[in-house]
């Protein structure tokens, strides 16, 4: 069972970085220069270059950014690998998995254009533009402190620990997701 959890999150993955690499391109090849009105006055899509991070900050400071993605990249796989693959822990491996599409879908842009294509503008509230990765991330991290205040306590979160400590075997067939 464990193995088609890792092929099913490998999949969607895959999936995820795919939806965010064709939206992406989709703009910079018909949106550029040309800014779709989706609800007039409320949303659109508008072709940016960022090159920073969230909100345009650290603009310039790609090769930083780049550095900062991939170690948050590797991070992301250490806390999916070390994960327990129970049901408990179901709602966070996927959040693992969309937060991994989410850094590796702008990592790839800053490595191969040297910056991050964002397109999602909603007007009404003149709020930064953003991209679909970008959607993913934000999303997760919601979700992450959400669960972790209402759903885990700290000691479901040992297996973060860098101390080689045996977990209680607690894989049982019925409890493997």
């Amino acid at each position: 069972m464990k193995r088609f959890t890792y092929f099913l999150h490998a999949i969607v993955l895959v999936i995820l970085v795919l939806i965010d690499q064709i939206s992406k391109y989709f703009v910079r090849g018909y949106v550029k220069g040309n800014p779709v009105s989706v609800w007039e006055g409320v949303f659109s899509l508008y072709y940016h270059e960022n090159r920073g991070s969230v909100w345009g900050i650290l603009q310039g400071k790609v090769d930083f950014l780049l550095i900062v993605s991939i170690f948050l990249f590797v991070v992301l796989i250490y806390v999916y690998v070390r994960m327990p693959k129970q049901k408990q822990y179901a709602s966070l491996l996927w959040i693992d998995v969309f937060l991994l599409a989410g850094a590796l879908g702008n990592t790839i842009d800053r490595l191969f254009l040297g910056y991050v294509t964002d397109f999602l503008y909603f007007e009404l509230i003149n709020f930064p533009i953003f991209n679909i990765a970008d959607c993913y991330i934000t999303v997760c991290a919601f979700l992450t402190i959400i669960l972790a205040v209402t759903k885990y306590k700290d000691d479901d979160f040992a297996f973060l620990s860098l101390k080689r400590k045996e977990m209680p075997d607690a894989d049982t067939k019925s409890d493997e997701i």
